[in-house]
């Protein structure tokens, strides 16, 4: 039986968290297969993947978000096939930024201009879509580190809006 590999969180910060990964067995390991989950808002899950090489990894995760609550899920590819996953729980340090405030307002049939307010500096996500389902499954969405955002639109829709 293949156990799952070992999380331990080495350490975290306002935007990173560094975690180790090993196995407690002789069976070779090829990589690692991380996941890494967060909720943004209450309405859309986000989540980062990655794929380490070798047996033993020291990892270091940036651009995370203060006080934001991350689940860090792995399993090892080895010799014999796949391990069964492990997890782990870790919030980031910090004071969480507040919430941006949005405006949006049509420009005509198809755009949509989108502005907001908040700290510079940061990255912010606009993400979009015709009904609440849609917006937490697969909404559109666009990063930028602006202020504002001019979003094209199909005609004849009603669009829900998150920054």
């Amino acid at each position: 039986v293949i156990p799952p590999p070992v999380i331990h969180i080495e350490s975290y910060s306002e935007d990173s968290v560094s975690f180790s990964l090993k196995m407690t067995t002789n069976i070779k390991v090829s990589g690692y297969v991380v996941n890494i989950y967060w909720t943004f808002d209450t309405h859309r899950q986000e989540k980062r993947t990655l794929v380490i090489e070798g047996e033993k990894s020291i990892q270091k995760v940036a651009n995370l978000t203060a006080h934001t609550p991350y689940e860090i899920s792995a399993w090892a590819k080895t010799e014999l096939g796949d391990s069964p996953l492990s997890f782990v729980h870790v919030v980031t340090s910090g004071t969480r930024p507040a919430s941006p405030s949005l405006k949006a307002k049509a420009i005509n049939q198809t755009a949509v201009e989108c502005s907001w307010t908040g700290p510079r500096n940061v990255v912010y996500g606009v993400f979009y879509a015709t009904s609440f389902l849609e917006l937490y499954r697969s909404p559109h969405n666009s990063t930028t580190s602006a202020h504002n955002l001019t979003v094209l639109v199909q005609r004849d829709e009603q669009y829900l809006f998150l920054v």
